[in-house]
C-alpha cells in the first residue's frame, strides 16, 4: 500500500471516529471478530464458501452432513417411480430440488425477463384476516386465498395445471446524497398471469420472497430466547425510534405458539419446521408434520394425483430424510470475515455504528449451552441481526400480515456472509424481493424505524460511502 493511500485511509478513520461522540470507536478488530460463526466458522471465500460443514464437526458427523446435502441437492421425481426415496414431487410445486433456489446454498433472485419460471423467488398469497377464522390464523398466520392457498406454484406434474406465471417489472426511483451523488433505485411491480384456476379473491395480498442464504441457520436457532426477547422494545422505551418485536408463530410439533426466527417475517420457529414447510409448499412433498399435499378444494386434479411412498414410509419425505436435511441445514457453516483490521473497514464499521445500524443489526450473541446440535453450543457469533420484526416503512411494505407481523414489518436479515454474495450466487440482488441490485441500494430502501439511519448515511461523502461498503463487504 502506498504511503499516500495509507495516510488517506487513516485520515478517513479519524473522520469516522470524530463524527459522533456517542458511537463506539473502533481502532482495531475485536478479539475473534473474524470468526463470525465462532468455532464453527470456515475459512473460505470462493464460490463454495457457503457450502461447507461447521468447522468443528467430527468426521462421523460430517457423513450425516454429506447425506443431508445429497437430499438437499438432488432432484425429486414424480410418483410413481422406482426411485422411491425421492418420489412424490408435486402435484403443484415451484422447483424439484432445494438447491435450485439456494444455488450453492446462496441467495435467490427475481426471474429474469423471459424466464419460464420464477425459480429462486416465490410469491406468498393471503386475504385479509377474518375473525371467524381465528384458529386458521393462529396456525397459519394468514387466511389463505380460497383457490390458490398461501403460495403460488408455477409448475405442476403432467395432468395438473400450474397455478400461474410470475413476472416482475421495475420503475426507477432516484435518491440524492448531500454531496449531490445520485443513486437509481428500482421499484418492483409484480404481475401474475395465466391463472390456472380462475380469478383470485379481489382482496388478495401478494408478497414476493427470494430464497435467503443457508449459512448459520443452526447458530441462529441456538440463540437463547431470552437473549432475543431482551432486545424487544415495542414501546420504544429508550426513544431511539426502534421498536423491535419478536413474531409469535405456531409450532407444528409442540402444538402451541412460540417465537419466530426464520423467514422474511420470522414466520417459522425452527430449522426443522422451516424445512417441512419448504418441502410442502415449494416441492409438494409431504412429511409427518405436513401430511397433505398443498392442494385446495378447487384443485381436483391436484387432489387426485398419486403420492410417493417415501421409501416405504407413508410420507414422501421420511422422518429419517427430514432429520438428515435438518442436520445439514443447521450445519452449513458461516465463512470467516476478511480484512477485519484494514483501516477502511474499521472506518466503515465506525460509520455503521454512527448511523445507528446496530440498533436492528445486533452484532453478536452467545449461543445456548443446550443448542440443538452440540457443535453449535456456547459459541460467540456475529450475525448482525436481532431476528426481530421492525417496521421498515411504506417503501418496502407488502401489506401482507403474517402472525404478529404487519404489512410493513420485516425480520432483520443477518448480514454475515453478505460480502460474498456475488462470489457465491453470481449476483448482488438483495432485500426480500431482490429489488436492490447492490448493498448501497439496499441501504437506501430502508425506512420506518431505519429512516434515521438511512438519513445519516445520505450525509456521507464518497470516501465515507466507500468505507461503509468496505465494512459490509467484509462481513
Amino acid at each position: 500500500m502506498s504511503s499516500s493511500l495509507s495516510r488517506s485511509l487513516l485520515a478517513l478513520l479519524a473522520l469516522a471516529l470524530a463524527a459522533c461522540d456517542d458511537a463506539p470507536r473502533f481502532t482495531q478488530a475485536e478479539p475473534g471478530e473474524a470468526l463470525s460463526g465462532g468455532q464453527a466458522t470456515v475459512v473460505r471465500s470462493d464460490r463454495k464458501a457457503f457450502s461447507l460443514p461447521s468447522a468443528n464437526l467430527s468426521p462421523e458427523r460430517r457423513l450425516d452432513f454429506a447425506v443431508g446435502n445429497s437430499f438437499f441437492r438432488s432432484p425429486w421425481v414424480i410418483a410413481p417411480s422406482t426411485t422411491t426415496a425421492r418420489d412424490g414431487l408435486g402435484p403443484l410445486f415451484n422447483t424439484n430440488a432445494c438447491q435450485n433456489c439456494h444455488v450453492r446454498d446462496g441467495r435467490g433472485h427475481p426471474p429474469e425477463p423471459g424466464a419460464s419460471n420464477a425459480v429462486g423467488m416465490l410469491v406468498r398469497l393471503s386475504i385479509p384476516d377474518q375473525p371467524y377464522l381465528a384458529k386458521v390464523i393462529e396456525r397459519l398466520g394468514v387466511v389463505p386465498e380460497p383457490v390458490y392457498g398461501t403460495q403460488l406454484q408455477d409448475m405442476a406434474v403432467p395432468g395438473v395445471t400450474p397455478e400461474g406465471k410470475v413476472r416482475v417489472s421495475y420503475t426507477p426511483l432516484w435518491v440524492s446524497f448531500a454531496d449531490g451523488h445520485q443513486v437509481e433505485l428500482r421499484r418492483p411491480s409484480l404481475q401474475i398471469s395465466q391463472l390456472g384456476y380462475g380469478a383470485m379473491h379481489p382482496d388478495t395480498r401478494f408478497s414476493a420472497r427470494v430464497a435467503p442464504p443457508m449459512i448459520g441457520l443452526g447458530l441462529l436457532e441456538a440463540i437463547p430466547e431470552a437473549a432475543l426477547l431482551a432486545n424487544e422494545d415495542p414501546d420504544d422505551r429508550n426513544r431511539d425510534g426502534i421498536r423491535g418485536r419478536a413474531n409469535r408463530v405456531w409450532d407444528d410439533a409442540l402444538g402451541k405458539t412460540v417465537i419466530g426466527r426464520f423467514g422474511w417475517k420470522a414466520g417459522q420457529p425452527n430449522v426443522n419446521q422451516q424445512n417441512v414447510h419448504a418441502f410442502n409448499g415449494d416441492m409438494g412433498l409431504t412429511t409427518t408434520l405436513q401430511p397433505k399435499d398443498d392442494c385446495t378444494a378447487a384443485q381436483t386434479a391436484c387432489l387426485a394425483a398419486p403420492n410417493g411412498d417415501g421409501d416405504g414410509d407413508e410420507k414422501e419425505v421420511s422422518d429419517n430424510i427430514l432429520r438428515l436435511v435438518t442436520f445439514y441445514a443447521r450445519n452449513v457453516a458461516v465463512p470467516a470475515r476478511r480484512e477485519v483490521n484494514a483501516p477502511q473497514v474499521l472506518a466503515g464499521k465506525n460509520l455503521f455504528f454512527q448511523a445507528g445500524c446496530q440498533g436492528c443489526h445486533t452484532p453478536q450473541f452467545t449461543t445456548a449451552a443446550d443448542a440443538p446440535e452440540p457443535e453449535l453450543a456456547n459459541q460467540l457469533i456475529r450475525p448482525y441481526s436481532d431476528l426481530l420484526l421492525h417496521d421498515m416503512g411504506p417503501g418496502l411494505a407488502d401489506e401482507r400480515t403474517e402472525f404478529a407481523a404487519n404489512g410493513q414489518d420485516w425480520r432483520t436479515p443477518p448480514l454475515w456472509g453478505i460480502g460474498l454474495t456475488a462470489t457465491v450466487s453470481g449476483h448482488t440482488q438483495l432485500l426480500h424481493d431482490g429489488r436492490a441490485r447492490n448493498l448501497l441500494e439496499a441501504v437506501l430502501w430502508h425506512g420506518g424505524e431505519a429512516q434515521r439511519a438511512r438519513d445519516q448515511v445520505l450525509t456521507f461523502n464518497a470516501e465515507q460511502r466507500d468505507a461503509l461498503l468496505a465494512f459490509l463487504n467484509s462481513l
